[in-house]
């Protein structure tokens, strides 16, 4: 297999439409809809490895990516989706191993967190869209498989003396299950912490009732029954989450492809540009704030605001902003350092967000403010380092705000000649929070809690210095400083070691409380990062190495 890297002559794609799927069936039966893995062996994203069992690479997870997010917004009438097999007795082995075994370090690790997210943005689905999942396990759920179950509300089994459900990284393969199989295990699904040692140390997994009596799954169904149960419950949970929902109709919005003008390694969209420099191992990303086409668009109203779609300019931006972060990961590992810019004018944007917060009830503007959240927490998980540089012409305000707020630092010029303004809108507040509960602007103000008091409910546009002395600011530099002291700070960031800043801003970033969301993400970035790269695992005698040969593993039995 080629080994995904910067030189790799196939970027990946993060967009996909449904007529071009190749490893799910999606059908829709009004409040219920039933979607199917059926993975293609030979659709693998890369070549060197057959998808057998249902397991799945990069591409797998991508389309699932797409299901999640296009039922959210374009079958908003679905309260249910059953997560099935299409294949007898198998419901899902998991991530390739041969995919993993023959990847680079850093593609193993950015797998893991898109997985992550998208199973993260699944159990969104049901707390705020009202869109609940239903793992119908009909034969062998391990690892990934397991784990992708885990993230489901609820999960069912089918009682046939084989199939069963494992988390068999430890004992097989000398890793963790990455996507938060562990934390999901114990935290959501509240399993005991001793039997989920024996679980998660057993690898041909635990079946039937016993399943069932450990709460690893909540219910167990004979193969003569197992489809007939699947439908009852299903419609048990869709009334359930309809009366959550209340009446009326919703109508979808379609999802088109983002089609940016690409020149090597840069894209183009509509509302972002993301450039890239390969010399200095930088790239430049710039987000255009609303206009205020925009702005009266969203002052008529929900109704209007789900008239104007996927041009609706706060999902366009973050679409094609989410877009941008995913090719920054996976498509060009080797830059170390994202110069982030808004345009625009501030006192429109905090006019935009005003309008967008008093049109919330509508289902549509609260999924598109659903999403906007979605898409900063991926950019709060993104191991690159952010500078938001606040020059003449940007416009840091509001949601774009939340931009330098999720930057390692803020630099902003002080030039009476060319003022920029730094203003909060009611998004800042609550509207776009971050995995570990917190808004950016109450962790970025952790240990200050009278400036985070002095700044809730302002509205009005502040000044450099006022921005600086109420705390919002890292640096703030004239005139005459500004290109010398920016440029050195470049250098000096992207002289250091990259795996150090990686955990360096994981810990950083993420003051204050943790969830299980957070959790996960932490545990990814330490665990993964590390257990990747032993020998125990990974090293020519490892168990992630030999894993389907008749070698025996050869471990380095310190603990360190």
């Amino acid at each position: 297999m080629q080994q995904p890297a910067a030189s790799s002559p196939a970027p990946v794609d993060f967009e996909v439409e449904p007529e071009h799927y190749r490893h799910w069936k999606v059908a829709y039966e009004g409040p219920v809809a039933r979607v199917t893995m059926e993975v293609d062996p030979e659709g693998g994203l890369r070549e060197g490895y057959e998808l057998k069992l249902n397991s799945y690479d990069l591409g797998v997870d991508i389309e699932l990516a797409d299901i999640v997010r296009r039922m959210r917004f374009e079958h908003p009438e679905v309260r249910v989706a059953v997560l099935r097999s299409g294949i007898d007795r198998v419901f899902c082995a998991g991530a390739n191993i041969n995919m993993l075994g023959q990847s680079s370090h850093a593609w193993k690790v950015n797998f893991c967190k898109f997985t992550n997210e998208t199973r993260c943005e699944l159990e969104d689905a049901a707390g705020s869209s009202q869109q609940a999942y239903i793992a119908a396990c009909n034969g062998t759920t391990a690892g990934g498989g397991y784990e992708l179950a885990l993230a489901c509300e609820e999960i069912y089994l089918q009682d046939d003396g084989n199939s069963a459900v494992s988390l068999p990284e430890v004992p097989l393969l000398g890793v963790l299950p990455g996507t938060g199989g562990l934390t999901r295990l114990v935290d959501k699904r509240k399993v005991r912490r001793d039997r989920a040692d024996v679980f998660s140390t057993t690898a041909e997994g635990i079946r039937g009732n016993k399943a069932k009596q450990w709460g690893l799954v909540d219910d167990v169904f004979p193969r003569s029954r197992f489809d007939e149960k699947i439908a009852e419950r299903a419609q048990a949970m869709a009334e359930r989450m309809a009366a959550q929902v209340g009446k009326g109709s919703r109508v979808g919005v379609r999802l088109p492809r983002l089609t940016p003008e690409v020149e090597g390694r840069n894209r183009s969209y509509r509302h972002v540009t993301l450039t890239v420099d390969d010399q200095s191992r930088t790239a430049s990303l710039t987000i255009a704030g609303p206009t205020a086409d925009d702005v009266a668009i969203l002052r008529k109203g929900g109704d209007a605001a789900h008239a104007a779609g996927a041009e609706l300019w706060a999902l366009r931006a973050y679409r094609e902003l989410d877009d941008a972060l995913l090719h920054l990961r996976v498509n060009n590992p080797t830059v170390g350092l994202v110069l982030v810019r808004t345009t625009g004018d501030a006192q429109t944007v905090l006019d935009h967000d005003a309008a967008l917060v008093a049109a919330r009830d509508h289902w549509f503007v609260r999924e598109v403010l659903l999403h906007m959240g979605r898409v900063l927490r991926r950019m709060d998980n993104t191991s690159r380092s952010f500078f938001a540089l606040g020059d003449a012409g940007t416009a840091f305000a509001g949601n774009l705000l939340e931009l330098a707020l999720a930057s390692d630092r803020f630099y902003l010029l002080d030039d009476p000649d060319h003022v920029v303004h730094v203003g909060l809108s009611d998004l800042n507040e609550g509207a776009l929070p971050m995995a570990h509960g917190p808004t950016r602007l109450q962790t970025h103000l952790y240990g200050e809690p009278d400036k985070l008091d002095g700044l809730v409910g302002n509205r009005a546009l502040l000044e450099p210095e006022d921005a600086d002395e109420a705390g919002l600011v890292t640096v703030r530099l004239d005139e005459i400083d500004w290109e010398d002291d920016v440029r050195i700070a470049i250098e000096e960031r992207v002289s250091l070691s990259p795996d150090a800043l990686t955990g360096m801003e994981q810990n950083l970033r993420f003051a204050g409380p943790e969830t299980p969301e957070s959790k996960i993400y932490a545990r990814l970035s330490a665990w993964q990062n590390w257990i990747f790269i032993r020998p125990n695992a990974t090293g020519p005698e490892g168990a992630l190495t030999l894993y389907g040969r008749p070698e025996r593993p050869s471990f380095d039995w310190q603990r360190v």
